[in-house]
């Protein structure tokens, strides 16, 4: 595990924004979030955020619970110093694979991080992990490399996955409300196909 966090620790260290493959203004998440959990009192985790903008996006958009999660402290302090919200935001280093969260919340939304769970048993656990972390009737919203993506990612192999094989992985608990590819832009100019799925928890 520790050696994950130093790759990802290297990675924000060396590279600049401009150099980072998995750089997103988030507008497709800001988009998804404020469509099914438009009331602004949902709380809300990004796991695997990285230095994203979408923490401070979701504060400036009103919602009051955000919590980022992150493997890489490195990351995480690239975020809170950059944003003017961070101190309206809670910042969580860990790794998801061994991740215990203390609480349960509305929206679990990934963007590119169970695509580096190429492992069958890790992605299972991953699922395992948003069953108990979801509240009843809340949004899990995930997005990774569509079966024809990228085959590695910043030097390390993923698991690109159709929208079937990801439904598949989250039928117990979760049904989907909306499926859609998206082909992500990177700073360079290259073009890298994306699944996105939204899926709802079943009451409980």
């Amino acid at each position: 595990m520790s050696s994950a966090r130093e790759h990802w620790d290297t990675a924000y260290d060396t590279k600049s924004v401009v150099e980072r493959s998995w750089s997103s203004d988030a507008e497709t998440s800001v988009r998804l979030i404020t469509r099914y959990a438009p009331t602004r009192r949902e709380s809300i985790v990004d796991v695997g955020a990285g230095a994203s903008p979408l923490a401070t996006r979701l504060v400036s958009a009103g919602y009051l619970d955000v919590t980022v999660v992150d493997i890489s402290q490195r990351a995480i302090d690239e975020a809170r110093t950059s944003s003017p919200m961070s101190t309206a935001v809670s910042w969580v280093c860990a790794d998801v694979r061994t991740w215990e969260p203390e609480r349960t919340f509305d929206v679990w939304h990934d963007r590119a991080v169970l695509h580096f769970l190429s492992d069958s048993v890790e992605r299972a656990a991953y699922a395992r992990l948003a069953r108990r972390t979801v509240n009843g009737g809340g949004l899990l919203i995930v997005s990774c490399f569509a079966e024809d993506g990228p085959e590695t990612c910043s030097g390390l192999p993923v698991a690109r996955a159709t929208h079937e094989q990801l439904s598949a992985l989250f039928d117990d608990g979760f049904h989907v409300v909306e499926q859609f590819r998206e082909a992500h832009v990177t700073p360079w100019g290259s073009e890298q196909p994306f699944n996105w799925l939204v899926l709802r928890r079943y009451p409980t």
